[in-house]
């Protein structure tokens, strides 16, 4: 089997919504409704989405809002326990938040109870024109209700899917997780190991789905002993690693759930007097900088953490500007992920 290329980041910059539409073969308006969910034809969206994968084009989607921003007052809700993706999100937050002059409000919740993210909703409400809810707190309940109930226009990023009666911003982790389990067999491995995400986050659950749809559909078996539980931390990765790498038969390859964690699993390996990859291939997920920070470089899923958050802030600056509407829409921005080689997977040793 030939080996396959290493991906290259591409500066998305340099493509334009003219490029998309070109390839297309619709007008650049076209483009424009497809991506934002507006009325287009399902062919003809399915072929608009099909070239903005295949170019990489993230759109500019908070610059044609900007009118609408002037004097709001966005705020990022945070408790995200892994650094590198709090980074990704911020850069992508102040970004547009300058461009937009709009006012970013940071807010820390550590580890609330749900009575007390109800209080501490309800105490920012009062401050804000709209919400940003990453993981782990896309997902929680007890926030999104007071939010709502206070008419706070809430977006969440990264959840498994479009729920709790807000908009979304995410990508397809089910087939990102398949895409890359994918990866490791097509390298010969069937002895996969996999750390989990957390339990509460709908996401974690279909990146394991899209792992054990691959296996299955290799003709391979999920072993209970081959999968442990993280929670996206470093030290939750070192743990885990540690449990399968001690087995009499371990893994010749770990799927960590997070670039945390993947990172995590290759400094137990280098404490075993393992070689990534010649003895243990791994791989992460988000392409946050751990994925970078790490030897060897680990491949991973390529989540557009930054481009997210752009789009996440043009979502609440339409839904505010159409605030006191009857019509309350709910968008799900299911944007492109890809797979990114490093070197970080190889063949399995012959034992």
């Amino acid at each position: 089997m030939d080996k396959p290329k290493k991906s290259v980041r591409r500066k998305t910059s340099g493509v334009t919504i003219d490029e998309v539409a070109a390839l297309a073969g619709v007008s650049p308006m076209t483009v424009s409704r497809a991506i934002n969910q507006g009325k287009v034809r399902d062919d003809t969206r399915e072929r608009v989405m099909r070239a903005v994968r295949e170019l990489g084009y993230t759109p500019n989607l908070a610059a044609s809002t900007l009118a609408a921003a002037q004097h709001t007052r966005i705020a990022l809700i945070y408790t995200n326990p892994s650094g590198a993706y709090l980074r990704e999100l911020l850069v992508g937050l102040l970004r547009v938040a300058s461009n937009a002059a709009i006012q970013l409000v940071v807010d820390y919740w550590e580890d609330f109870e749900p009575a007390a993210e109800r209080k501490a909703a309800r105490a920012l409400a009062g401050r804000v024109d709209g919400v940003i809810l990453p993981p782990p707190l896309c997902e929680s309940q007890p926030a999104v209700t007071e939010l709502i109930k206070a008419g706070i226009q809430v977006v969440a990023i990264a959840p498994g899917h479009l729920g709790n009666g807000i908009s979304c911003v995410r990508i397809d982790d089910f087939q990102a997780g398949r895409e890359l389990a994918e990866h490791l067999i097509q390298h010969g491995h069937s002895r996969i190991g996999f750390i989990c995400g957390r339990r509460d986050l709908s996401a974690s659950a279909r990146r394991y789905d899209g792992f054990v749809t691959a296996l299955h559909a290799a003709g391979l078996e999920v072993e209970p002993g081959l999968v442990q539980q993280g929670d996206y931390t470093y030290r939750s990765g070192l743990a885990a690693a540690e449990k399968l790498l001690a087995q009499r038969q371990p893994p010749t390859a770990i799927f960590a759930s997070n670039d945390d964690m993947g990172a995590a699993v290759i400094s137990v390996a280098h404490r075993r007097g393992l070689d990534v990859p010649r003895d243990l291939s791994v791989v992460g997920f988000d392409d946050t900088s751990a994925a970078t920070t790490v030897w060897p470089e680990l491949t991973t899923i390529h989540q557009p953490i930054a481009a997210m958050a752009d789009a996440a802030i043009d979502i609440l600056l339409r839904t505010i500007r159409r605030k006191g509407e009857d019509t309350r829409v709910l968008t799900d921005h299911v944007m492109p992920h890809r797979l990114v080689v490093r070197d970080s997977v190889a063949r399995p040793p012959k034992r």
